[in-house]
């Protein structure tokens, strides 16, 4: 009996059966000159199709362009089912559907009528497997053709690798273990999945008609408002009129899981934020899983983690936040957005002098230096052997952006711009995080504000938390440090990654989801682009 492709039914001539079942490897009772041809045919078709591809190529020359996925025995149908199987559940993390058309390649396979259409289809195989494992392992896009902002280094699995790991392995089980593990990637896919499902069902319900309400109040817009809450979670099942006191909870509930001041009231920006439907929302956790998959490594047992929407830095041990301050990130304007990539932080300095960026000197002080050579009085102006110039001397007017030739600093002081302790991870973004007199910005919802580099609210608290793995009285050895009031670079004995990120969607330790404001608009670009590639959201409401 003719073996053939597990639960395809061909469509082909009897005749054309024999030339299938030679390709596949299923020798029937032929000439062993015809059963030659045929399998001369299956591999010229190999290395023929196989040729646009560099590493597909050089795997079948190393295979002596046999076949690994259209045999007939049942590793070979074990390999197509895993394939196809996963294929079709690419739009389940959020992939592009249309870049793995299972369908397509079920149909090729189905209308196969000679040992060379089955070449074909081995290499088709081998390319939609390599594609998929890229996708799903490190990410559809590449982010700096996206957002030029976004410098992550992803990791990318040699393509050899991929195929030599899958060969070896039980092939559905590979498959599987592609995807991020982290508890977030898989708490993100299920949230998607939530709320796919609640859309089906009607999704949130009607918006809120009212620009703003507060508690106290009544009327039909107060009904919307606790209607949608309950459905979104926020709520128990309540039959109330008014904006009442569990209302006035569940409001603030809702205004902590978004990034809002959490006073209780509905104000414009609250019922804003609640009025976002499920499709707005599900594009940020789509955007947020293909985020995932490009920090797809290991982060390390303790690393720092900033999100910038979020204005937070937090260090991780173990998975667990042991440290979390509020930060100033990057302003939205001109080349201040702060950037997203990984580095290693190896040492702190405690009373830093702060070295002004080329940038800022000729075009926020050099103009002001032209007008009056005692602005920024604050600031030392330095030539080439670090010797302060005598502004009285100085024409500073006779220089451009392009000829100013001095350096500028602050010396360490409490008004120093980067206040009094600064926390390196040297890179070629020059961003550090840092302390900051205006300690007024923190007590603000959004806070864009600084000129790339990350400020943080409880620097000395931070600085303590890093140093308790080194030093038997870190806050001693900090405040002894400090009062000398010199400056003093503290050398981290363990680095400590850090991992600069950008998430408007994401869960917290118990898994419930929060969504933050597309600061700089990079998630609307993001998705735009998933979106072009054929990622799809389906039919959402509410």
């Amino acid at each position: 009996m003719l073996s053939r492709l597990p639960s395809f039914k061909p469509s082909f001539a009897p005749a054309k059966s024999v030339a299938l079942a030679l390709a596949l490897g299923a020798f029937l009772a032929v000439p062993p000159q015809q059963a030659g041809a045929q399998v001369t045919a299956f591999k010229q078709a190999v290395a023929e199709t196989g040729s646009r591809d560099a590493d597909i190529a050089k795997f079948y020359r190393a295979q002596n362009f046999e076949g690994v996925w259209t045999g007939s025995d049942e590793i070979h149908q074990a390999r197509r089912a895993a394939l196809l199987d996963a294929l079709r559940r690419a739009g389940d993390h959020g992939l592009p559907v249309a870049r793995y058309d299972a369908d397509a390649l079920e149909r090729q396979m189905k209308n196969a009528r000679s040992a060379r259409d089955l070449g074909m289809i081995e290499v088709e195989m081998t390319r939609m497997f390599l594609q998929y494992a890229r996708d799903i392992q490190s990410g559809a896009l590449v982010p700096s053709k996206v957002v030029s902002a976004i410098k992550r280094e992803v990791e990318y699995t040699d393509r050899a690798e991929l195929i030599s790991g899958f060969l070896s392995a039980q092939p559905a089980a590979y498959l599987r273990s592609l995807a991020p593990r982290t508890i977030e990637y898989n708490a993100l896919m299920k949230q998607k999945m939530l709320l796919q499902e609640l859309s089906t069902r009607g999704g949130w319900g009607p918006t809120v008609s009212a620009t703003s309400l507060k508690p106290g109040a009544t009327g039909p817009a107060v009904l919307q408002l606790r209607n949608r809450l309950m459905t979104m979670g926020y709520l128990a099942r309540s039959n109330a009129k008014t904006y009442d006191a569990a209302m006035k909870d569940a409001v603030e509930a809702f205004q902590k899981a978004h990034g809002l001041e959490a006073d209780g009231v509905a104000g414009t920006g609250t019922i804003k934020e609640i009025n976002k439907g499920i499709e707005t929302r599900l594009k940020s956790l789509l955007v947020a899983m293909e985020r995932e998959r490009w920090l797809n490594k290991k982060r390390g047992y303790r690393h720092i983690l900033v999100n910038i929407p979020d204005f937070t830095a937090k260090i991780i041990d173990d998975g667990r936040v042991t440290f979390e301050t509020r930060s100033v990130v990057g302003a939205n304007k001109e080349d201040r957005p702060t950037p997203e990539f990984s580095d290693v932080m190896d040492h702190m300095v405690i009373n830093p002098s702060w070295y002004v960026p080329r940038s800022i000197i000729v075009n926020e002080y050099l103009p002001a230096l032209r007008n009056n050579p005692n602005a920024v009085r604050h600031i030392q102006i330095t030539d080439r052997r670090g010797r302060v110039v005598n502004r009285s001397s100085a024409n500073f007017a006779k220089y451009t952006a392009r000829n100013f030739p001095y350096s500028m600093r602050q010396p360490p002081s409490s008004r120093n711009a980067l206040g009094l302790v600064k926390f390196m991870f040297p890179n070629k973004y020059n961003i550090y995080l840092h302390d900051t007199p205006a300690k007024n910005l923190f007590s603000r919802e959004v806070r864009a504000y600084s000129h790339g580099c990350i400020r943080l609210n409880d620097p000395f608290d931070f600085g303590y938390a890093l140093l308790a793995k080194q030093e038997a009285d870190p806050k001693g050895f900090f405040q002894s440090q400090l009062r000398t009031g010199r400056e003093s670079r503290v050398n981290l004995k363990d680095p400590v990654p850090v991992h600069i990120i950008y998430r408007t969607a994401y869960t917290d330790a118990r898994g419930n989801l929060n969504f933050r404001r597309d600061i700089y608009g990079r998630d609307a670009r993001i998705w735009n682009a998933l979106q072009k590639a054929g990622v799809e959201l389906g039919q959402v409401q509410g």
